[in-house]
């Protein structure tokens, strides 16, 4: 599973990354989330509003930072 937090750093960006961390250790899934900061690459996968969650080259959130029980079950759903 590849799982991506694009974002240029902002303090919303830390978050949904932390909340991401959280709900893959409560999932018990051991998985790295890479940072995307480029401004261009994240343009490039069609983000306007930032933070966003990308899982497995799909958008799945942009422009909020979903609680850990939201990303929980959005992991859930992209492992089926």
């Amino acid at each position: 599973m590849d799982i991506q937090v694009l974002g240029p750093g902002c303090k919303n960006c830390s978050n949904l990354e932390k909340a991401t961390a959280e709900a893959l250790e409560q999932l018990g899934m051991a998985q790295e989330i890479t940072k995307i900061t480029d401004y261009g690459q994240i343009a490039a996968y069609g983000v306007m509003k930032t933070p966003a969650l990308r899982i497995d080259g799909e958008i799945k959130v942009s422009g909020r930072v979903p609680s850990v029980e939201e990303i929980t079950k959005i992991i859930s759903e992209a492992t089926r």
